[in-house]
């Protein structure tokens, strides 16, 4: 078998043989093998194999390519934009700009975050699940509480971030009309992937029922409530045939972004990550605690790619976000946050891991105020505070507007990442 060294010898010593001109030379075992008549009697046979291939499949290829119209396709790139792409000719919904030119940038934010998002890539097996292994197993390793807590995550969670996905690829990406934008989707779609296996991951190494971790989202009330909310926003712009370009159509897109980013990823996710990481606290289950540390890292990144493209609608779009579209967005964050008190509640019926269903209502309460805010609506609930100022090390919630304000240095390839 011939290795990168010894490519490209065969044929040479092959050249020299059929030269009858050129003075016989010491070649390889294989060619030693055959007389070299027989190698000069090839040559024709090569001749003969190209007048074979005349109206084979690659005949037809040339065939097509000479007959290739490509006045039909610059006409279709001409009816995106006929001109080179201005600055001001970008918009986020309803461009008529072609997409396929990235530069010049409008949005140098949604740049710097999928800049900033490559840089953070990590992937679940780098992380050692030895102890984690060894403590699931253990009889005594983890009380019933504990337990159901673990699972409950893992079998939400890993629906979660396909949903997400499935949102991002079947309507996101083709509804948003901005390339950079698309850019940083392209990014988070993704992290979904990497993130869907790492729950996979954790599941697989812990030896667990997949069947019933993965059927969670129909089969556990608190579960299968979150996803069937979530999903009521995505069915009608999933849909191929659905086109923004109406007021409605696009109310219903920005409540699908609001829906995900502000509910889906900005509420949903914080009990389970809290229950998760508290444990990792303590030293139990350190492993998949790390695998959650590192997406919760990604999610605040999205949350934070999400709120910024509807602020950014919002601008562009003022007719969009009338008082009626204002209540909208309100109530379904509102419902989001009652959803996530009642799993709160679900996973955690007694105190456990240093925290209970009511300092979970509150801290729950304390997001929903910051989310509302950071869409420029009013706080819903008064004086409520973060009962986890732990949180706060990993993502401050109140940083969370200036986040990607850090120098990108600041972020590394997972393996490399000290959470010290």
């Amino acid at each position: 078998m011939l290795n990168w060294d010894d490519y490209g010898k065969e044929e040479v010593n092959t050249s020299a043989a059929v030269n009858a001109n050129t003075p016989a030379v010491e070649t390889p075992q294989v060619a030693k093998e055959q007389p070299a008549p027989a190698l000069a009697a090839a040559a024709p046979i090569k001749e003969n194999t190209t007048k074979t291939e005349e109206g084979s499949r690659a005949q037809l290829a040339r065939e097509a390519i000479k007959n290739l119209d490509d006045a039909a396709g610059v006409e279709e790139l001409d009816e995106m934009a006929g001109s080179r792409v201005q600055v001001d000719d970008k918009m986020m919904i309803n461009c008529k700009a072609d997409l396929n030119q990235l530069v010049p940038f409008k949005y140098d934010w949604a740049w710097q975050k999928y800049l900033d998002g490559s840089a953070n890539h990590w992937m679940p097996q780098e992380i050692n699940m030895t102890n984690d292994i060894v403590l699931w197993k253990s009889e005594d390793g983890l009380t019933e509480d504990e337990r159901t807590i673990v699972k409950r995550n893992l079998g939400f969670f890993s629906t979660a971030d396909s949903l997400v996905a499935n949102n991002l690829v079947l309507a996101l990406y083709r509804l948003i009309t901005n390339p950079e934008c698309r850019q940083y989707i392209l990014r988070q779609s993704l992290e979904e992937a990497i993130h869907t296996h790492a729950y996979q991951y954790c599941i697989e190494s812990l030896g667990m029922d997949e069947g019933e971790i993965f059927n969670m989202y129909r089969e556990i009330p608190c579960v299968s409530r979150k996803a069937a909310w979530g999903l009521k926003y995505t069915q009608e712009i999933s849909d191929p045939e659905f086109k923004t370009g109406t007021v409605e159509t696009d109310k219903q897109l920005l409540k699908n972004l609001i829906a995900f980013y502000c509910v889906l990823e900005g509420i949903f996710f914080y009990c389970g990550f809290t229950q998760i990481l508290s444990m990792g606290r303590r030293n139990k289950m350190t492993g998949t605690a790390e695998q959650f540390q590192y997406i919760l890292r990604d999610e605040s990144m999205h949350v934070n790619f999400g709120i910024d493209v509807i602020n950014q609608i919002k601008i562009e779009n003022p007719h969009l976000w009338d008082e009626e579209m204002k209540a909208e967005a309100a109530q379904m964050i509102l419902e989001g946050t009652e959803l996530e008190i009642m799993y709160a509640r679900d996973t955690m019926p007694r105190g456990v891991l240093g925290m209970n269903a009511a300092m979970m209502e509150e801290y729950l309460k304390f997001i929903a105020n910051r989310r509302l805010t950071q869409i420029g609506l009013q706080e819903e609930f008064k004086g409520v505070g973060n009962p986890f100022p732990w949180m706060s090390e990993i993502i401050d919630l109140r940083k969370e507007k200036n986040f990607f304000e850090t120098r990108v240095t600041e972020y590394q390839v997972g393996g490399a990442l000290n959470w010290e």
